[in-house]
């Protein structure tokens, strides 16, 4: 079988992949090529009910590839968001900490926009690519670096050669193994529950996070006041609710919920699947890079997976282009050492952060609620804290690439 030539392999066409494709089509010239291989083929199917909270930088990102405009008319503004911490049984969640979802400057700090919306709109951006080769479905599956380049080969026996591979697979990254690479990881025991409803009464642009002994529970709105719910549970708890018929689903958000925005009615059923954490020990090897989950997949208590993934391709593409207008080519180690410099702290102090949230919510010790409510009730009281924590979310802090803070390549 023939080798087939690119200047770069992408390995993974989920949101990480197809936005690292599309931002360096852009930044790098009409004739870069790129080779997309994917498990899946074609655009993508609607069955993904999630939705994700695109926070500032992400959104600064999304707008700079030429995707955001595709994606408003699907977007929820977050205007509020709500923190509790309480029991179960309680019958009311009053709030104990209450952000204004605004940057320093008054824009929106974030928005919730549907998974298939999201994925949809990076796919069109490379439909119809000349300079853009879809090998689909197939998975890479080894790697073979050498000075002048490296080649990967798929599960298939095709060969692809390239002057750099990333890989955006997701935390259960072949390409990760293949080039060596350990993780670091554990999992919870907790299964994570998504499913979509529609409220009677207004939600307003409110997020919600309760904090509950069994795990956190969120209410992110959306557009048509719909809402995901997205909740993380004991493994034995999720059977149980996943088991439920409808209204026996419905009963239990309700129970969650505190009775927020009315009467629920369930738009689109449930889905799960288990949570874990694994962070790659490097995100690079000779002529190979890792973006995303295949770098870092983390809890999603915060939701900043995707916003983490957003980030790690503005600053690879930056790196890469620096390195090309330097004359340097697109595998060079300065380039992938600078990329993983300057990532491994972010992803790193995420990881814990929202490992370390998600334990000391899930202690359920009425001692312990109280000082954590005590706590947050004094944070709700500081204005200038709560808005860094607000700029923090939105990726709009420290050294951001360029792309992040709304600036071109």
């Amino acid at each position: 079988m023939s080798i087939k030539t690119f200047d770069i392999v992408i390995s993974g066409a989920s949101f990480a992949g197809l936005a690292l494709a599309r931002s360096l089509r852009l930044a790098l010239g009409k004739d870069l090529t790129i080779a997309l291989v994917d498990r899946a083929a074609g655009p993508p199917s609607g069955d993904d009910t999630r939705a994700f909270a695109i926070w500032a930088g992400a959104r600064n990102v999304l707008n700079a590839i030429g995707v955001w405009r595709a994606l408003e008319s699907a977007a929820q503004p977050m205007t509020t968001i709500e923190i509790t911490d309480s029991a179960l049984e309680d019958g009311l969640r009053s709030a104990l900490l209450t952000y204004d979802a605004t940057t320093a400057d008054g824009a929106v700090a974030g928005y919730i926009v549907p998974s298939y919306d999201l994925h949809r709109a990076l796919f069109a951006t490379l439909d119809g690519d000349a300079n853009v080769t879809w090998i689909a479905p197939a998975e890479a599956e080894g790697l073979a670096a050498d000075t002048a380049g490296i080649t990967t080969t798929l599960a298939d026996g095709q060969t692809l050669r390239s002057a750099l591979t990333v890989a955006a697979e997701g935390r259960r990254s072949r390409l990760r193994d293949a080039a060596g690479i350990k993780t670091t990881g554990w999992g919870y025991g907790q299964r994570g529950i998504v499913a979509i409803v529609q409220f009677t009464e207004d939600h307003h642009g409110t997020a919600i996070q309760h904090f509950l002994p069994g795990g956190p529970f969120a209410i992110l709105p959306m557009t048509g006041n719909r809402a995901c719910i997205t909740w993380s549970s004991a493994e034995d708890e999720a059977a149980r609710v996943l088991a439920l018929d409808d209204a026996g689903f419905l009963a239990e958000i309700d129970k969650r919920a505190g009775g927020r925005f009315g009467e629920i009615t369930l738009v689109a059923k449930p889905q799960s699947w288990p949570l874990d954490v694994k962070i790659a020990r490097s995100l690079k090897a000779p002529r190979f890079a890792l973006v995303g989950d295949a770098a870092h997949g983390v809890h999603p208590i915060a939701g900043q997976g995707v916003n983490l993934a957003f980030r790690d391709v503005a600053a690879l593409t930056e790196c890469l282009t620096d390195a090309a207008r330097l004359g340097f080519d697109l595998g060079h180690a300065e380039a992938l050492e600078r990329y993983e410099r300057w990532r491994r702290f972010d992803t790193t102090m995420s990881a814990a952060a929202y490992d370390g949230l998600n334990r000391l919510f899930s202690i359920d010790n009425v001692l312990l609620r109280a000082a954590r409510g005590a706590g947050l009730g004094a944070l709700d009281r500081v204005g200038m804290l709560k808005s860094m924590i607000v700029e923090e979310a939105a990726g709009l802090t420290g050294d951001t690439p360029k792309m992040v803070r709304g600036e071109l390549v």
